[in-house]
């Protein structure tokens, strides 16, 4: 069942004592094949991250708000926060990123990101957690869900996502049907990422060279 944004409401989720959510977990995963690349995605530095590794910012960033952060897969970069988990059996792919993501949390509810988000925010990342809950919470851009940018419910999620992977059905988008789908899109989107950069994906060279240029008449701007 796919439902389009309604606009937030409040997630009722636990803080501590810090201010940061207790009861969801936040996972970056770095452990993508980065074929198309050629590097690893997790150590490229970008003008809007202070010229500083993607991985290393964007870890930084997800501890801001979330009082367990998980580094699955890849190689972190050194200083990263979090707890590193390995990923499991299986082909590098990002299905095999959201299983490890999925079966390491210690939470209900898991907010995946992907490493090549250089763009996210944490006004993105604070609307997917004030979205009416689902068993998958995700944005659509360009016409595309985006399921590397997505808070789920892990004991929907994570017995699909695990029979799929055994499968060798490595497209997230399987992963999706079946579950029922709160889709943030259109306005409630623009609000969340007046700049429509957030969910800018950065796969290739060509990506990079085009996000460093839609960013470089501003400043650089970290979490």
């Amino acid at each position: 069942m796919r439902t389009k944004g309604t606009g937030v409401s409040h997630p009722g989720d636990v803080l501590e004592s810090a201010g940061r959510i207790a009861n969801v977990c936040g996972a970056l995963l770095l452990g993508g094949a980065s074929s198309r690349m050629g590097t690893d995605k997790a150590g490229l530095a970008f003008r809007r991250l202070g010229d500083e590794p993607a991985g290393l910012v964007l870890a930084r960033g997800l501890t801001t708000i979330f009082s367990q952060v998980l580094l699955v897969g890849g190689s972190p970069p050194e200083t990263a926060p979090g707890l590193r988990v390995s990923d499991p059996e299986g082909p590098r792919c990002a299905l095999r990123g959201l299983v490890g993501a999925l079966q390491a949390a210690p939470c209900e509810r898991v907010l995946v990101v992907a490493t090549d988000l250089p763009g996210l925010t944490p006004e993105m990342v604070l609307g997917l957690l004030a979205a009416p809950a689902a068993d998958v919470v995700l944005p659509r851009s360009d016409e595309q869900l985006q399921p590397l940018c997505a808070l789920y419910r892990r004991d929907a999620a994570l017995p699909r996502a695990r029979h799929r992977l055994a499968q060798g059905a490595l497209a997230l988008a399987g992963v999706l049907d079946g579950l029922s789908l709160q889709v943030i899109e259109g306005d409630d989107l623009a609000a969340l990422d007046p700049e429509g950069l957030a969910l800018f994906n950065v796969n290739t060279p060509e990506d990079r060279a085009e996000f460093e240029r839609r960013t470089a008449a501003r400043e650089a701007a970290c979490w």
